[in-house]
Formats: C-alpha cells, structure tokens, sequence
C-alpha cells in the first residue's frame, strides 16, 4: 500500500498550517514533492516517523518561497546525515530550471560548505523538462508545465498500484495540460477558498481556484477522487466540512481536505 504523507495543507502566507508540500510514500521508500517554507518541514518528517536514510529524492515543482526555502533544510540535513554516514547513496533533487538555479544559489550562499557540489557530489540536481520522467522510490513520475500565469512551474502524474494521480500544482488547470491528465483517478488539486468567500479573498487576482471550481474540474475529467490542499488557513477547525460540502456539490467522487500530518492510503 501507498500512502500520501500531508506535510502542510496551507497557501504561502498560512500562519496555522504549514505550507502545502508532501510526500509519497511506499516500500521503496519516501519521495518528497516541495518541503514548505522553512525549517518546519524538519519538524514535520520527525513526526512522520520518516528516517532521512529513507527519503529517495525530492522533486520541487516551483520556486515560490512557500514551496522552495525548506528544500535548503533538506539539503543541509542530507548532507550532514551523508557525511555521518547515516544516509548511503546519493540524493536525487529534481526541478525545472529555473527551480535548480534558484536552489543552487540559495545552497551555495547559505549553507555553511556553500560550493555546489554538495556531499561531494552526492546530492544530485536534475533538470526536468516538460514530459520528462524520473524514477524515484519504485515509481515512475511524468512531470508537465502547467503554464503558469506567474512563475514556472511543473506539475506530474505517477501510476501508484493501478491508479492514476495527478498533481496540478497550485493554480487553476490550464487546457494545454490535458493530455497528462486523460484518464486521471486521483486528482490533487489547489482550492483557495470557498466560492461564498471570492470577493474576501479574490481568488483568481492570485490565479487560484475555489473549491467549487476545483471539484467541477474534477467532474469534468472523470476522476474518482479529489484531493483539496493550498487553502486559506481562517478557520481549520471548519475547512474540511466546509470545503468536502461545496466540493460535493460539483464532484460525485470521493472528496478529501485533509489536515496537516494527515496520511490518505492511495
């Protein structure tokens, strides 16, 4: 069984939740996508009870600091584990190319080894293009372009024990994309905000979706799942019912608005 490990369920400013990023986890291990905004993410893959000698890679959709800032932390703690001998063969990262220039400049003028080149070669920064694949922990991820109206960024699709799961990323789904969404059974998507709440949080100024918007989308491709994430953080205690009702007024399938450290079986 495959498991998504919810790191951070929040948008980039989200003060009572961390920043959206997760991870894939199965018996070839752990594969990260995105690590957040700081250091937290350490915190977060503790409490995982994930071993750093089982994280296989991490890919970085995009360089937003939401997203991009705690790949650095990984970085450092990789290759401190590296050097300790706690952590055998080589880490992967995996990033378009402006992800890699921006990750390569923050290590290099950030972490006290600076140089690129990091464990002596061992942490690995792989340029990705759209269509391209990688092969991480036992699974084989085709990533995209999802045409960003703001800064470059990728999402992916990976084939997880027969099921089809896509991740758009964190903006609205653009047609130019839909030839790796076909025939999609898990779609995670970004819901901003609720539809009632579009003039609070203006939404599409910010080139996000609402709930509603996210889970017609879902409708429409025929997926059989819904995975909700990069939400405004107002009211946790209320997101997951609010979201999942206005979801389910547009998506007949499961829906999920999972909370921080929440594990969903896929």
């Amino acid at each position: 069984m495959s498991q998504l490990i919810i790191f951070g369920t929040g948008y980039a400013t989200a003060t009572r939740c961390y920043n959206t990023c997760f991870a894939i986890k199965n018996s070839d291990g752990v594969f990260l996508i995105d690590a957040g905004g700081g250091n937290e993410i350490l915190k977060r893959i503790e409490t995982a009870g994930i071993d750093l000698g089982d994280i296989r890679g991490m890919f970085v959709t995009h360089g937003h600091t939401d997203h991009i800032i705690g790949a650095v932390w990984i970085v450092r703690v990789i290759e401190a584990a590296m050097k300790s001998g706690k952590y055998k063969g080589d880490f992967p990262i995996y990033g378009h190319d402006e992800v890699c220039r921006t990750l390569k400049f923050m290590c290099d003028n950030m972490l006290a080894n600076g140089a690129y080149g990091w464990a002596g070669g061992k942490i690995k920064l792989n340029e990705v293009k759209d269509g391209d694949t990688i092969s991480a922990g036992g699974n084989v991820y085709t990533v995209f372009d999802i045409f960003s109206s703001k800064k470059k960024q990728f999402g992916f699709t990976v084939e997880i024990d027969g099921s089809k799961l896509v991740c758009l990323g964190d903006e609205p789904f653009n047609p130019k994309c839909e030839k790796y969404v076909s025939g999609v059974d898990i779609l995670m998507s970004e819901a901003f905000c609720l539809e009632r709440d579009e003039e609070k949080f203006h939404p599409h100024q910010k080139s996000h979706s609402t709930a509603l918007e996210a889970a017609g989308l879902a409708q429409r491709l025929g997926a059989k799942e819904l995975i909700l994430y990069h939400t405004e953080d107002t009211d946790l205690a209320h997101r997951r019912g609010n979201y999942t009702a206005e979801a389910a007024r547009a998506f007949s399938g499961i829906i999920y608005v999972p909370d921080d450290m929440e594990v969903i079986d896929v």
